[in-house]
């Protein structure tokens, strides 16, 4: 069974991290948590779009690690994910996480909100848990949740 088509558009309004972002790892990182196709945009940021953006949107003034825009979801599902560089860079200096790794993470945690799902309740947390560390293992990576 192939993966499903993905249209990405990536963008770099901060461009720290940008080496660790090629375009071809963002894609597979993607696409292996994406259950139908999509058109996705992945904008990397700094704190002040990050913050700006979650206190218009969220009503939470504070930059978060990543923002999903979801837009529709079926027939093809389209969303913008919005990252913000600096914060996904202190969280995994102190969680001593790998910083492509914790991007990996976000971003297929990103691309399962755009499909749907969620974590407002325990019993969705744990469901999208699950989702995430079994993409995150078929992609190579650790559980990022530590289980």
């Amino acid at each position: 069974m192939s993966a499903p088509t993905l249209k990405l558009s990536l963008q770099f309004a901060d461009a720290s991290h940008r080496d660790r972002l090629p375009r071809h790892r963002v894609r597979r990182w993607l696409q292996a948590a994406l259950e139908r196709p999509a058109e996705l945009t992945v904008r990397i940021v700094g704190r002040d779009e990050a913050r700006a953006l979650n206190r218009a949107y969220r009503g939470r003034d504070y930059a978060t690690n990543v923002l999903t825009f979801a837009y529709q979801v079926d027939p093809v599902v389209l969303a913008d994910l919005v990252l913000c560089a600096p914060v996904l860079a202190e969280e995994a200096r102190r969680q001593r996480l790998d910083l492509g790794a914790h991007y990996a993470h976000l971003l297929v945690h990103g691309a399962l909100h755009a499909q749907g799902h969620d974590h407002e309740r325990v019993r969705e947390a744990r469901r999208m848990q699950v989702l995430e560390t079994r993409v995150m293992r078929a992609l190579g990576f650790d559980d990022p949740y530590g289980h």
